[in-house]
């Protein structure tokens, strides 16, 4: 029996212990920079299990190191923010929590993108390895971050000296759960999330009485313009192979029906797979957008702001091959591919900045019978709740066991044998 399966096969000594502790986690969720009680009880749990545990990195983050004698240093790392949405799962633990968003206002607050499982499997995964050290040899660091939602959080622990407080690791993992069979894993190399990047743009006209347009220049009719042509950078200017997407999000001008507004601000996203994609597109959006204001008789320039950027995460080929060597040994035909997704993270953000090796996977976490059923019916889309649904509630197990099972996998796919 091999390291993995010889640690995990204690699974079920702290099974329990971990779904309480996800339970109680999903009904407490926190926005944000604001993870201060899941921080405390994950920092709490590792330092009982012998870890030097370091706190308030980047505000919230969280990196607990145990050092086990020679061999490669991996870094785990998980991240802990929740949403400002209202849980409708009906759950039995189902989060009812409030909280004041970064404006002030009250919302409320769910884990609707199951960073409370990525918690408690990586702090179970902690456990286990921490308990069996007699397995292996090396350095384990366990990072939960905080803010992934608010795209900086990664961002946040590097600036306030992570590497100065962890050994440098040799590899960097993480995962996600997301729709699929609870059970199951998947892999992929090269680009697995994209680069996304929010863009505001303010575009100008001349106001005036909705019965005289002819003394205006209207900003509504400028924006509805540059929105119709904008479809066009991914239709006719973007490779019908290179993946990529463009959505107007937002557009607000003025506040009463009979009042031409002298300005409209819309907010765009941005999806890319390489760097020279997304600087391309954005040109494309700066050309049109400058374009359509000098048709429409603009008095002023637009100006742009880029704010809510993620960068792309490009896994390494090696580290990947090994981490998809180690589930193919231990879970069998469960281990997969995973598709190309147009979500966006900002993990990559850390071992970038440390210029070391990632690799970022998925696990399923959806009941394997109702997804079956869905895709025999044609309709995943709409039964299988995703990531961001305030219906989103993974299936308890196996999920849980999968994500602890896959995270002690892939570390022991570095760390040593014990001598």
């Amino acid at each position: 029996m091999d390291a993995a399966a010889t640690i995990l096969q204690h699974y079920e000594s702290i099974r329990p212990g971990q779904e309480e502790f996800y339970k109680d986690l999903h009904q407490h969720p926190e926005l944000s920079h604001q993870e201060h009680r899941t921080a405390a009880a994950v920092a709490r749990s590792l330092a009982s299990d012998g870890f030097r545990v370091e706190t308030g990195i980047g505000a919230t983050g969280v990196a607990a190191v145990l050092g086990n004698g020679p061999g490669p240093t991996v870094l785990l790392r998980a991240d802990m923010d929740a949403l400002p949405m209202q849980e409708r799962t009906g759950a039995g633990y189902a989060s009812t929590a409030v909280a004041a968003d970064s404006s002030g206002a009250q919302v409320p607050v769910m884990h609707a993108c199951g960073h409370d499982v990525h918690v408690a499997c990586l702090l179970a995964a902690s456990q286990l390895l921490a308990r069996h050290r007699e397995q292996w040899s090396g350095t384990l660091v366990a990072l939960f971050q905080p803010a992934e939602e608010a795209g900086d959080g990664a961002q946040s622990m590097v600036e306030d000296g992570l590497f100065g407080r962890i050994p440098a690791p040799d590899v960097a993992l993480a995962q996600h759960v997301l729709p699929g069979p609870a059970g199951s894993v998947f892999t992929r190399t090269g680009p697995v999330y994209s680069g996304a990047d929010s863009v505001r743009i303010t575009v100008y006209g001349r106001g005036g009485h909705g019965s005289m347009p002819q003394n205006t220049v209207d900003p509504v009719v400028l924006a509805a313009m540059i929105i119709l042509r904008l479809q066009t950078v991914i239709s006719r200017e973007t490779p019908p192979t290179e993946p990529a997407v463009l959505t107007v999000g937002s557009v607000q001008a003025g506040s009463k029906s009979n009042i031409i507004s002298d300005r409209a601000v819309l907010e765009l996203n941005l999806r890319t797979y390489t760097e020279a994609s997304r600087d391309r597109i954005l040109e494309a959006v700066r050309r049109i957008v400058r374009a359509e204001c000098a048709a429409s008789g603009s008095p002023s320039e637009p100006d742009f702001e880029i704010f809510d950027s993620y960068p792309l995460t490009v896994n390494d080929d090696a580290a990947t091959a090994r981490v998809a060597a180690a589930f193919r040994s231990f879970f069998g035909d469960r281990a997969g591919t995973l598709e190309l997704q147009t979500a966006s993270e900002d993990f990559s953000d850390i071992p970038r900045a440390g210029k070391i090796p990632y690799t970022y996977w998925a696990i399923g976490g959806t009941d394997p019978a109702a997804y079956q059923a869905a895709a025999l019916a044609g309709r995943l889309l709409e039964d299988i709740p995703a990531n961001h649904s305030p219906m989103f509630l993974p299936a308890l197990q196996p999920t849980l066991r999968t994500g602890t099972e896959a995270l002690v996998a892939a570390a022991l796919a570095w760390l040593g044998t014990a001598s």
